[in-house]
């Protein structure tokens, strides 16, 4: 233990005084898939300052420019997890039915080891979501893995439009009007939640609107209250927030298109969505966008119903589709997650790829920046051997903003998982640190309200 924390503080110390800053880089000879403009063979990348200035063959650059040969590899665009919980120290304010005014941001952990083994994986940036305990919950964070930084405010992604998190279902039923006997109880109370805080957010806006159009007539005009939990619904109706919202049935999902409609809100991604097969139409008619699970389900009641086509039979239908983790392990899988829709689907190389690529990046509004491998685009890229989406791929490489963050061949040792085939530990030690949460979006809620969820 007392090696890793050195190791850590190593990593650290190095990393600090280039993270959030950016890199140079030449990558040479491989195949690069751009995702969006097609498979480069013998194609080199060069990344300047943390974008990329040129993709072509037989580029060359400085002196003082880090050269990395990618023969016989592949290139890609740096992965993005669409619902994560990775760097927080705390994951649901389950105190009320909706918590819109707080934010995961202020807790943000840039020593949570989880973000280094992500990078491990290819990932580059992650949606650090609040948990489902609420109906409204808090906003989100996009975050960038740069790892090694000690100041949380280093892995923001600077300028990524804010989100927040919606849930449906079990979840705000169970604590709210199971725990504490209060609104929610039922799906048609998670309705009235909505509805009830959005009219809300509507009166406080309009309050607003009226005061900052007359304030300059009236001197002695009273301003109306701040509330920051009214001022984020507002900004939601604004458009200024994308939802996301953890969903299974597709019952309730058209509940909330229906509510939206009739609120003006337009932009939402529906988290897992494991009945979105159902309304596949539905989705890609309202504009709505799908993040979804691979294969997980049955471990509760109302994500009995399900399929391994979701994905493929979402994205056939026009919805913009992402494949998440929610997990802090499967973060380091989405590759192998992606493939699966090419056995239960028939998805093409492109079209899996963009489910853990471009597509997160549209769902969290940032696609302008990453998600592809296109010139102006930042310096976001995995290396790997052998394809991304076989079996046998293996990441090597992963880059961020032009500085590589974690390299297969030179990655500290204790930074791994190694096994000890000849310790022993005692069961019950084993069960008492192992999370049996089967919901990583209730973290922490059993914790809060002295029940067991």
């Amino acid at each position: 233990m007392k090696k890793y924390i050195l190791s850590l503080l190593a990593l650290g110390i190095f990393q600090l005084g280039i993270s959030q800053q950016t890199g140079s880089i030449l990558i040479k000879n491989g195949t690069v898939l751009t995702i969006t403009k097609g498979t480069l063979e013998d194609t080199d990348v060069l990344i300047e300052n943390g974008k990329i200035k040129e993709i072509g063959e037989e580029l060359a650059a400085g002196d003082d420019v880090k050269v990395v040969d990618a023969e016989g590899m592949y290139v890609m665009p740096g992965i993005i997890d669409a619902h994560s919980h990775i760097a927080l120290d705390v994951v649901n304010e389950a105190t009320s039915p909706s918590t819109a005014d707080v934010w995961v941001g202020d807790a943000l952990d840039p020593l949570d080891v989880g973000v280094y083994r992500a990078l491990a994986g290819g990932v580059t940036a992650s949606h650090a979501m609040h948990g489902s305990a609420n109906a409204i919950g808090g906003q989100c964070e996009t975050i960038k893995h740069r790892y090694g930084t000690f100041d949380p405010e280093e892995m923001r992604m600077e300028g990524a439009p804010r989100t927040i998190k919606f849930a449906l279902g079990e979840n705000p039923m169970r604590v709210h009007g199971e725990g504490r006997g209060i609104l929610p109880r039922t799906r048609m109370g998670i309705e009235q939640v909505f509805r009830q805080e959005f009219s809300k957010g509507q009166r406080y806006m309009e309050a607003w609107d009226n005061f900052n159009k007359i304030k300059g007539k009236n001197s002695a005009l009273t301003a109306p209250k701040y509330d920051r939990r009214l001022e984020t619904m507002a900004d939601i109706l604004r458009g200024d927030i994308i939802i996301h919202c953890h969903s299974y049935r597709a019952d309730e999902i058209l509940m909330l298109m229906n509510v939206l409609k009739d609120f003006g809100v337009d932009k939402i991604t529906f988290q897992h969505v494991n009945e979105g097969f159902k309304v596949a139409p539905e989705l890609a008619e309202f504009g709505a966008s799908a993040s979804v699970f691979a294969d997980w389900w049955a471990y509760k009641f109302e994500v009995y119903y399900s399929t391994a086509y979701n994905a493929a039979i979402l994205a056939e239908n026009g919805v913009v589709t992402s494949i998440n983790s929610d997990s802090g392990e499967l973060i380091r899988h989405l590759y192998h997650e992606a493939a699966k829709t090419q056995r239960y689907g028939n998805l093409s190389d492109e079209q899996a790829l963009s489910l853990i690529t471009i597509n997160p990046a549209i769902q969290l509004g940032i696609e302008d920046r990453v998600g592809s491998i296109e010139e102006g685009k930042e310096g976001d890229i995995a290396i790997f051997k052998g394809h991304p989406l076989s079996v046998y791929a293996i990441p090597q490489m992963t880059i961020v903003d032009g500085i590589v963050y974690f390299d297969i061949n030179n990655d500290p040792e204790d930074m791994r998982l190694d096994v000890n085939p000849e310790q022993t530990e005692p069961m019950f030690m084993m069960e008492s640190a192992h999370d049996h949460s089967e919901d990583g979006c209730m973290q922490g809620v059993s914790e809060q309200m002295g029940h067991k969820h």
